[in-house]
């Protein structure tokens, strides 16, 4: 594993296609990626680093199932949707402890937490009607996202497996895929 693919932080969308095609080095990617947001919520809030990790885990577990269950729907970035669940989860075991002053202190007060169950739920539909755009992709376009974006393949890869004439085709047509995929999301009703 190279140095610029171990550090970088996965796409939304790598995390979600990661996910649902059982890809350890995208979970492993999204490990790294967010826990120190994470870290920092949790220490500024009467917490240990020990606490940050049994937190983050459980955010990463129900994103997972949410995933897998096929009843997710993110219309919020991926971000701010684990930086949400891992506030509950960690409100819930101050309240449990007893050590909850009646306030948290947000890491980034920008991030939007989403309190309310009902938008979860809009987010999960939104979910959906991704998994159903890509099983409308259809191929060789299905194939050459997951290969660029889960299996972390290179353009002259996939140009070699495709038999395009050069990397540069192959990036147009993975371009190309890009916006049908786009176009096949907000088709949905």
């Amino acid at each position: 594993m190279n140095k610029e693919f171990k550090d970088s932080i996965p796409t939304d969308s790598e995390v979600i296609l990661g996910i649902l095609n059982n890809s350890e080095s995208v979970l492993k990617r999204l490990y790294v990626a967010y826990f120190p947001m994470v870290l920092q919520l949790i220490i500024n809030n009467n917490g240990t680093p020990d606490d940050a990790k049994d937190i983050y885990q459980e955010a990463i577990i129900i994103l997972y199932n949410k995933i897998k269950a096929g009843d997710f729907e993110l219309s919020s970035k991926l971000k701010t949707f684990i930086y949400s669940v891992c506030r509950r989860l960690w409100l819930k075991r101050l309240s449990q402890m007893s050590r909850y002053g009646g306030d948290i202190r947000d890491f980034h007060d920008h991030f939007q937490v989403d309190e309310d169950v009902d938008k979860q739920n809009d987010l999960d539909v939104q979910f959906s009607k991704m998994e159903s755009a890509l099983q409308l992709l259809g191929e060789p376009c299905k194939t050459i996202m997951e290969d660029f974006y889960i299996h972390n393949l290179s353009m002259q890869d996939i140009c070699d497996r495709f038999g395009y004439t050069n990397a540069d085709n192959a990036k147009t047509q993975k371009y190309k895929c890009l916006q049908r995929l786009k176009k096949l999301f907000f088709q949905q009703k």
